[in-house]
């Protein structure tokens, strides 16, 4: 992993975003969610994503080229190699930095400002499954939430949206409170302690920034909770799992979450729906490539005007009228360029 480039100020005019939680680098799963996305909201070109976010740089590229997304920003989790991403962070300290075509990592603390709403983000968590780790190869200190972070955070002032991977303490989720009280995987005493004060680092940023919504990942225990004074907590899904994908409105910060077997559906519409463009796009091409307009062999360029045809870019009358008039030479000079003798 290297950097690209980096951002230290952030300012998009989305009016809606996706949101993701934990992908664990699952590539298939973010291939559902790239070939759903443009059925569910087209207009979307910006996701955020809530750590434990492990993709390959290249191959999130190409599993989003056929997108509009065309910027991540990762906050970042506990199982995230903070070997390879705190050397590139420190490099320039408080800037965002790109480390694919569209991948950004935030730092901790991050400020974006986002549809006109205030966005805080702050990485790490403490991972409860620590025991069963590798320091320096599966398990990394740097994935805590420092005092100086939890300082720099509230230093910025108030959000109204801020995005988490470490769940606040007592969390109006439901299902958060149920696994936090039944360590129901058995985890020894000190790592739920640790998991305990990394909880509450987060607990006193949200209290002194007061977002009107808090979105973070880790549980792997989807749903949603509002307390007394109104301020909600949404807890996305992990890969594969209910409440992974969210569909902010960056306007009422409501979040609409659709369902796997929805993604999977549209997903699987689009695969069907490639197959058959490519199908046709090679129909086209083959029918482009064999003809001859008023004596003029075609250009090399009739891949390209097959595929604008298929994609809807263009009519074919307007298809014909472009292989006549720009992507079409005589005959003959074809053969002179290609040292054959036309005469």
């Amino acid at each position: 992993m290297k950097a690209l480039d980096y951002a230290s100020d952030i300012t998009l005019p989305d009016e809606r975003v996706a949101v993701c939680g934990d992908w664990h680098g699952n590539v298939g799963w973010a291939r559902i969610i790239a070939r759903a996305l443009p059925a569910l909201a087209p207009e979307v070109t910006t996701m955020l994503h809530l750590g434990d976010w492990q993709m390959p740089p290249i191959e999130t590229d190409e599993v989003f080229a056929e997108t509009n997304i065309n910027k991540i920003y990762v906050t970042l989790g506990n199982h995230d190699n903070w070997g390879e991403i705190t050397p590139l962070l420190n490099t320039r300290p408080g800037a965002a930095v790109r480390v694919s075509d569209i991948t950004w990592l935030l730092p901790r603390p991050a400020r974006l400002t986002i549809g006109g709403r205030l966005v805080l983000s702050l990485g790490g968590a403490a991972s409860v499954d620590r025991q069963s780790r590798i320091e320096g190869l599966t398990w990394w200190p740097d994935e805590a939430i420092t005092d100086e972070q939890v300082a720099a955070a509230i230093a910025g002032g108030p959000a109204d949206l801020m995005l988490t991977h470490e769940t606040p303490a007592r969390t109006p989720v439901r299902r958060v409170r149920d696994i936090l009280r039944t360590n129901p995987h058995r985890f020894p005493t000190t790592a739920l302690a640790e998991s305990a004060a990394s909880r509450m680092r987060v607990t006193e940023v949200w209290n002194a920034v007061r977002p009107e919504l808090l979105i973070h990942g880790h549980m792997h225990a989807p749903g949603g909770g509002k307390i007394e004074d109104g301020r909600r907590v949404a807890s996305l899904g992990r890969d594969v799992q209910v409440g992974n994908l969210g569909i902010l409105d960056m306007d009422t910060l409501r979040m609409a979450t659709p369902h796997p077997s929805i993604l999977r559906g549209l997903a699987e519409q689009w695969e069907d729906d490639y197959v058959e463009r490519e199908k046709r796009a090679a129909s086209a091409a083959k029918s482009l490539d064999s003809m001859a307009v008023d004596g003029r062999a075609p250009s090399p360029d009739a891949l390209r005007d097959a595929q604008d045809y298929v994609d809807g870019r263009r009519s074919l009358d307007e298809l014909i009228e472009g292989v006549r008039r720009r992507h079409t030479r005589p005959a003959e000079e074809e053969g002179e360029e290609d040292g054959l003798d036309a005469r």
